[in-house]
């Protein structure tokens, strides 16, 4: 028996569970049969053997979110960056001629 993760939908919220069965096909089918047809909301993920699915933390949540926000912030300054350096250098070939 392998070990999946599962995303279910109960009264509208989506709710991860593990579910032990044979196959991708078997833990979906699991699934159905407990929490209703239709209620499946992602393809069962197979875990590792030594993987722990314990859910994070709101505050843990929040921090990988500010995280996030702030690669983004960065690659939006690179980004920008590189954008005014194009703009100079064809100024620059623009006044050459």
């Amino acid at each position: 028996m392998n070990k999946y993760l599962i995303q279910v939908c109960i009264k509208g919220q989506i709710v991860r569970t593990t579910i032990e069965a044979d196959s991708v096909i078997h833990a979906k089918l699991l699934a159905e049969w407990n929490f209703g047809m239709g209620a499946v909301a992602s393809i069962p993920t197979k875990l590792g053997e030594n993987a722990v699915s314990t859910p994070q933390t709101s505050e843990q949540l929040r921090v990988k979110a500010l995280q996030a926000q702030a690669n983004r912030a960065k690659q939006a300054v690179k980004a920008e960056k590189a954008r005014q350096a194009i703009r100079r250098a064809q100024q620059q070939l623009v006044s050459l001629d």
